[in-house]
């Protein structure tokens, strides 16, 4: 089995970033060996976000199971499903497990495509359940929709920028949609810079340091799922191409 190291609170993060002398060590990596979901980091989020947020407040149509996410050969593959009238796929996340405040998030993935497929790649602040969100914080390190072919999204969520998504970048990658790639944060306490394959895509800096603009100065937790339709993936699905799978290979957070 490959090493884990886990994070559990910001006390021992920074102990990890006082014992780093030789540069950035991996605190955390996940390279998804065995036959099942380490349930020691990862939570299987469930439903459809109903009775709370019915389509998890983006009118999404499908819910996330268990069954939908399986680890084999060395990844992580989560399937978007249609059943009938119905839509199933997988949500992870690592909340109260593995949480982080700075450093770098490495991971390598391979997209599904096809008009409806929303798959991501995010976090959110650890404190979403007493602040609630967007004042919780929201780092988008990928996030794709196959209405947009070849195009990867990075975008940060904050009480400044509820409603406009005014802090975010799509940029066009010829050969997204081939093979994996390597989605990375560096997040630092003054910037953030997102990259695809070591090439840098968009710098967020806030120039005022409020809650409301710069909510990043704490722990966070780790997201990946795939989502079918909604607003941002799209009110059109095309039913044609399922199932379909999002595949990811590893993740890796480093810290100096």
């Amino acid at each position: 089995m490959k090493k884990l190291a886990f994070i559990l609170g910001i006390a021992i993060v920074l102990l990890f970033s006082s014992c780093s002398k030789n540069g950035p060590k991996i605190v955390f990596e996940e390279n998804f060996d065995g036959t099942s979901l380490n349930e020691n980091v990862w939570n299987y989020e469930l439903g459809n976000g109903c009775p709370n947020k019915c389509g998890f407040g983006n009118n999404e149509r499908q819910t996330y199971t268990k069954q939908n996410a399986q680890v084999k050969d060395g990844y992580l593959t989560i399937t978007a499903t249609k059943e009938g009238d119905n839509y199933y796929s997988a949500r992870l996340t690592t909340k109260d497990k593995i949480e982080f405040q700075y450093g770098t998030v490495e991971v390598r993935a391979q997209l599904p495509t096809g008009k409806g497929m929303w798959p991501a790649i995010w976090m959110l602040g650890h404190d979403i359940s007493e602040k609630g969100w967007p004042l919780c914080g929201e780092i988008d390190i990928m996030e794709y929709v196959g209405r947009e072919p070849n195009t990867a999204f990075n975008t940060l969520h904050t009480q400044d920028s509820h409603g406009n998504s005014k802090n975010s970048k799509k940029t066009v990658i010829q050969d997204l949609e081939q093979g994996f790639h390597v989605y990375k944060l560096n997040w630092s306490q003054d910037k953030m810079d997102f990259f695809v394959d070591d090439e840098l895509l968009y710098t967020f800096k806030a120039e005022e340091r409020t809650e409301a603009i710069w909510p990043f100065d704490k722990p966070y937790f780790l997201i990946l799922n795939l989502a079918v339709g909604g607003n941002f993936g799209g009110p059109e699905v095309d039913d044609s191409i399922f199932p379909r799978e999002f595949v990811v290979d590893y993740v890796k957070v480093y810290q100096d």
